[in-house]
């Protein structure tokens, strides 16, 4: 059986004042919402995918860190991480729209920054557009622009955090 939201988790949200000022308050969803249990990232192709099973949810256009090419090693290296990682917490009160933790850094990725005497950073999220942005619009949209997170516009970040649940994987490719 199919994991699934109910329609009073949306009227929830949008009574907590997470959709942003502007989106109509009446009626977000018809039913129910189904849920995903794997998310996917293909970090070349700038997507990000919500599966069920098999079935595909959604997919959506992501931005990476700014410097996207190979797996984050370290602090400040803007690299967005490769490899299976969990949806960990949520956060509604970050600096972007919406946030969900992913479980970087591993015991394998604190062992690797060990050995080479670097920090392994931390703080990866999937979120949305920055509350306070320092650049116009078109700029997020079209750019690679976090430390490593990986970031949705504001309505796609909607829809995945109401789609997604805490502890289900997310596989992040090159």
């Amino acid at each position: 059986m199919l994991n699934r939201i109910r329609r009073g988790a949306v009227i929830s949200l949008l009574t907590m004042g997470v959709l942003a000022t502007g989106v109509p308050a009446g009626p977000a969803v018809a039913g129910d919402i189904v849920t995903a249990n794997h998310v996917v990232v293909h970090k070349a192709q700038r997507k990000l995918y919500l599966y069920n099973g098999n079935r595909l949810l959604g997919e959506y256009k992501v931005a990476l860190g700014l410097n996207p090419v190979g797996t984050k090693e370290r602090e400040r290296d803007f690299r967005t991480p490769e490899g299976r990682y969990y949806l960990a917490r949520r956060n509604t009160r970050s600096d972007y729209f919406l946030s969900i933790q992913v479980s970087y850094p591993d015991k394998n990725d604190e062992l690797r920054a060990k050995k080479n005497h670097w920090a392994p950073g931390g703080s990866i999220m999937i979120h949305g557009s920055p509350n306070t942005p320092k650049h116009p619009a078109t700029y997020y949209a079209s750019n690679d622009w976090t430390d490593g997170c990986i970031a949705l516009s504001n309505s796609d970040m909607v829809e995945v955090w109401l789609r997604t649940q805490d502890s289900i994987p997310i596989d992040i490719y090159p």
